[in-house]
């Protein structure tokens, strides 16, 4: 299996399909891994694009190491894959949490090897509400979260993957297959990496970052989305990016790469070919 080395010796897992065209890179939510993004990964490679997806540290295959659970380090990661696979003229997907490690990847390490930027049902610009972000979720909302991971991180995935992550608390017709690999992806993320990255995904303050995107950006969100509400995700991100463009999908909710799936690929594939 193709991994490439961090900066501090962390083995980070990818997959790279297709070799030609203009190369996409897809970055998974929380706490899940890269095959969150297989069934758009190979949708773009059969349409004539360079289709690379990773395991975030901590999650899926790749290492599990103590440090390194941050928004900066993920950036880095990020960073260092994109180099020694010599990307150019990228696009960076994300998804929830990977939308933020995007951003941050931008305000990180510029936009030289960037040619656009999506973000689908995406953390930025920051969850927890703070005396300047009045519009946020209170923080008893991510300690339920970490308390849950603490005492029973399976069952804190079923809850999740059966009520709010897909919306089936609410459609009651998402299919148990996306609800039982959203429960195996989590429960192959490390104990330490998953309570971590609650604090990376809810209070790491984007704003700053978003500002730097100088490429055009994509912002996908559903209407209906229980995790990152459209109001405290979306609509505030489109407003701090110079060149972006809002889509927004009513009624549907956060976990897009799979209950609207048809109707994303499509507006990516149009997005990127634009």
């Amino acid at each position: 299996m193709p991994y490439i080395t961090a900066d501090d010796g962390a083995e980070i897992f990818y997959t790279d399909w297709g070799t030609e065209g203009t190369p996409v890179l897809l970055s998974h939510g929380w706490p899940l891994n890269s095959d969150a993004w297989a069934a758009a990964a190979l949708f773009l490679a059969e349409h004539g694009h360079r289709a690379v997806a990773h395991d975030r540290r901590g999650h899926g295959r790749s290492s599990r190491t103590w440090d390194g659970n941050e928004m900066d380090t993920y950036a880095d990661d990020l960073a260092r894959l994109i180099d020694v696979l010599d990307l150019h003229d990228v696009t960076l997907v994300g998804h929830s949490t990977g939308g933020g490690e995007v951003v941050r990847y931008v305000a990180r390490h510029g936009t030289d090897r960037i040619a656009r930027v999506v973000l689908v049902s995406a953390v930025p610009p920051l969850m927890l509400r703070t005396d300047d972000n009045p519009d946020g979720l209170p923080p008893e909302v991510f300690d339920q979260i970490r308390a849950g991971e603490r005492a029973d991180r399976s069952q804190l995935y079923r809850d999740l993957a059966d009520g709010p992550f897909f919306g089936h608390n609410r459609r009651g017709d998402v299919d148990l297959g996306f609800r039982d690999a959203f429960w195996l992806q989590s429960m192959a993320c490390g104990h330490r990496a998953a309570y971590e990255c609650i604090a990376a995904f809810s209070a790491t303050d984007f704003r700053p970052d978003l500002a730097t995107i100088d490429v055009p950006a994509l912002v996908i969100h559903g209407d209906d989305d229980q995790i990152v509400p459209y109001d405290v995700g979306g609509r505030r991100s489109v407003e701090l990016i110079a060149d972006a463009r809002l889509l927004t999908y009513p009624g549907s909710g956060h976990a897009l790469p799979d209950t609207d799936r048809d109707r994303l690929h499509a507006d990516l594939l149009a997005f990127i070919d634009s």
